[in-house]
């Protein structure tokens, strides 16, 4: 069957091929498939939102919203089809579900807001419930399309806009007293409060800026001790893992050796076994070529005593043909035995160069193992001592907020504790001290005396000139201070210091 859905209305299509639901204008619907209509016309909704104030004041928001299917959006159009379109737009539960979200997002927002805020700021009022009420019919693939507030409206019983209207009037018609008394009290009073508010104002702010002030060293000593502890856990981390690594490496090195020592054994076995293996044949050739040597001698015997028995007659030619066959023999067999020792030893070179190179590959091949089991090694120590610096930052880390915590999260408190623990108050006073020491003070202690005696010796006590003679008693110890820490003299116009 083909279906067109009309221009407000689309089709909701699943089953057979569909894995979910498919939403079209007009689409064939296939055997196995089902089919929905649904309307995406925006329907009215009349409230009267019953809500209260930050002053717990009740009043009552009539409100027209315009709501719809979102139909520019795929995904909205999805939700619709599922969680509202079963239902007839004009359902009370459609109509409940709507109303509950307009009533909760406007008595939470109206809760957060004074009446005289609510009443004044209408318009900012109506924004942000439609913001909010926006977001949750998002949620349904719902979008308001026109939304009007009506004027607020007392709860029966509660007459709150009444009289406030009352007031307005009462507020006029004092206004005029009201300004008359203000004037006189301006002119009287208000030089005087001025006054007080300027340094009320002046007072709080030294002391918000002392406060701040304070707070703000605290939290830069907070972030500069939490950044040097960092610091050093990070730092114990590494040398944790430098530890480890170095360990590994050592052990490495070790076994390392070990193979290295045993291969070098096995190549000089290998090396003396061959060379016995190479005498062994020398000696079978020597053997080999001896034999040949007493075969060619009883065969030269047999031949004469042959030649001597059988061949008896024509002696002179006999031996002449006898002498060239020996002569003749005695050079094959001396050739050869030449070629057959050349053979040999060049068969002998042949076997040592080959010998001599497989031994050269072994020690080349042994001491590439060697040097690759030794960079092995030192990056397996290099990663224990990583990981060994790594425990002991942990290590230390747990040990710092195990106190942390015994200390109650006090910063300043396990500061001072580590500064005790660790000697610095002591090494501090111990450097102070050594500085001090080391400047050499000299401490001179003098007074101008307490006599009353006056500048002409007379004794009176209440004469004039009494200061001015305290002053020139106090010059020479003063001279003298002077000279002794700084080594100056005072001028000759203001007086010279005798050696007694």
């Amino acid at each position: 069957m083909y279906r067109v859905a009309s221009a407000s209305e689309y089709l909701v299509i699943t089953g057979v091929g569909i894995s979910d639901i498919k939403i079209a204008k007009k689409a064939w619907i296939l055997p196995g498939q089902s089919y929905a209509v649904f309307d995406i016309s925006p329907v009215n909704y009349t409230f009267e939102v019953q809500a209260m104030s930050a002053e717990k004041l009740p009043f009552v928001l009539p409100a027209v919203f315009t709501i719809g299917p979102r139909i520019d959006d795929e995904e909205s159009l999805l939700k619709y089809a599922k969680l509202i379109s079963p239902h007839d737009k004009l359902s009370s539960h459609v109509k409940e579900l709507v109303q509950g979200i307009i009533e909760g997002e406007t008595r939470v927002l109206a809760a957060s807001m004074t009446m005289e805020e609510v009443f004044k700021g209408t318009k900012e009022f109506k924004h942000e419930v439609f913001g909010k009420v926006q977001l949750e019919l998002d949620q349904f693939g719902l979008l308001i399309y026109n939304a009007n507030v009506k004027q607020l409206v007392d709860v029966p019983g509660h007459e709150y806009f009444s009289y406030l209207g009352q007031k307005t009037q009462m507020e006029a018609a004092n206004q005029a007293k009201v300004d008359v008394a203000e004037a006189r009290m301006k002119g009287e009073v208000g030089a005087k409060i001025r006054d007080g508010q300027t340094l009320q104002n002046a007072a709080k702010i030294d002391a918000e800026t002392k406060i701040i002030a304070t707070q703000r060293q605290g939290d830069g000593k907070k972030e500069e001790i939490r950044v040097r502890t960092a610091v050093k856990v990070f730092e114990n981390q590494r040398e944790a893992e430098v530890a480890e690594a170095n360990a590994d490496l050592a052990k490495k090195k070790a076994g390392w050796a070990k193979e290295a020592q045993v291969a070098e054994v096995e190549s000089k076995k290998a090396v003396a076994l061959r060379d016995a293996e190479l005498q062994k044949e020398v000696e079978m050739m020597n053997a080999l070529t001896q034999t040949e040597k007493l075969k060619a001698e009883f065969l030269s015997k047999a031949s004469v005593e042959y030649e001597t028995k059988v061949l008896k007659i024509e002696p002179p030619r006999c031996a002449y043909i006898f002498s060239c066959c020996n002569f003749i023999a005695t050079k094959v067999r001396e050739a050869n035995w030449e070629l057959y020792k050349k053979q040999k030893a060049a068969e002998a070179i042949l076997y040592s160069k080959e010998k001599e190179a497989e031994a050269q590959k072994a020690i080349a091949e042994a001491s590439f193992y060697a040097r690759q089991q030794v960079a092995d090694g030192e990056l397996y120590a290099k990663q224990k001592e990583a990981e060994g610096l790594i425990a002991l930052a942990q290590a230390q880390g747990a040990y710092l907020s195990t106190l942390l915590g015994a200390l109650g999260g006090n910063y300043t408190a396990l500061r001072d504790y580590m500064m005790i623990n660790s000697g610095m108050f002591q090494e501090i006073a111990r450097i102070n001290g050594e500085a001090v020491r080391g400047l050499e003070p000299k401490i001179s202690i003098w007074s101008n005396g307490s006599g009353g005696e006056g500048l002409d010796g007379g004794g009176s006590g209440g004469n004039a000139m009494k200061e001015v003679a305290g002053v020139y008693r106090m010059l020479p110890p003063l001279f003298k201070t002077v000279h002794e820490q700084t080594g100056m003299l005072p001028p000759t116009w203001m007086g010279s210091l005798t050696e007694s």
